[in-house]
């Protein structure tokens, strides 16, 4: 028998990328919704494709990420974000694969980035494999998969093979720079974290330059220029000068709660 699979999406007022990517996994035995308290038409589109909806007080990507894994039934699990939908070639490798005998206990999808509604198929946006299908419990008894927590960036810990497919989840990221921008300071925030955990907190001048100024400038040159960024256009143009200045702001936004809490003491 194929076994269960369960399709995990963690969401906050998504009502306009949620119905596609619902629509996307309707060959899912099971679809768990955990919903952080949405304020637009979120839970009703949720509701129409009869997803299982939770209701989860936001706690963060990793931590909400895992209280939906931990709601599935399923022997897998899919883990998406609400604005990805699987393309139809991806929906047909999936239900093979578990119509068969999985080789791994884990698997990437291969992520097309959109960008102002344009495929971003240079400068390291493709084919961006995430892994996002896996065991609910890893091979040889291993602990169940679970999300690593940090701030932003979360990456499922699992144990055993993996193997990345051949088809596309396609990524809806950010229709309007308007939405970009403000992913990016919220980002920037969060990522700032990091930073500070990691100790590279721009305590020197030169440290400051460096961080703020330089590595921003030489984030651009590599992924415009040497990894041919520039020939997705002027959205490519527009993606990696303000991805460049989103390196800068989380070095400056480390610096800053650092300087403030020294100036406290």
């Amino acid at each position: 028998m194929t076994p269960k699979l369960s399709v995990a999406i963690i969401t906050f007022n998504e009502e306009a990328n949620l119905a596609r990517t619902l629509a996307s996994v309707q060959f899912a035995d099971e679809i768990i919704v955990v919903d952080s308290g949405s304020t637009d038409r979120t839970i009703e589109i949720a509701a129409s494709f009869k997803a299982k909806l939770y209701l989860q007080p936001w706690q963060g990507f990793a931590a909400q990420k895992n209280f939906a894994i931990e709601r599935c039934s399923g022997t897998w699990v899919l883990s998406l974000d609400a604005d990805e939908a699987l393309t139809t070639e991806l929906q047909t490798e999936i239900h093979l694969l578990l119509s068969g005998r999985p080789t791994a206990d884990a698997y990437l999808l291969r992520r097309r980035n959109l960008f102002l509604g344009r495929w971003m198929r240079h400068g390291g946006y493709y084919p961006d494999p995430h892994l996002r299908l896996f065991r609910r419990h890893a091979a040889n008894f291993a602990p169940p998969a679970r999300f690593t927590d940090r701030p932003v960036h979360e990456t499922i810990a699992i144990g055993g093979t993996t193997e990345t497919l051949n088809a596309d989840l396609i990524h809806h990221a950010y229709p309007t720079l308007e939405s970009y921008i403000e992913s990016l300071n919220r980002y920037s925030t969060l990522g700032a974290q990091i930073v500070i955990e990691k100790g590279h907190t721009s305590s020197s001048a030169l440290a400051l330059w460096y961080n703020v100024l330089l590595l921003p400038t030489l984030t651009f040159i590599r992924n415009y220029l040497l990894r041919l960024g520039f020939l997705d256009g002027r959205e490519g143009l527009l993606l990696h000068l303000y991805h460049s200045t989103y390196t800068s702001w989380q070095y400056a936004k480390a610096w800053q709660t650092v300087r403030k809490s020294t100036a406290t003491r």
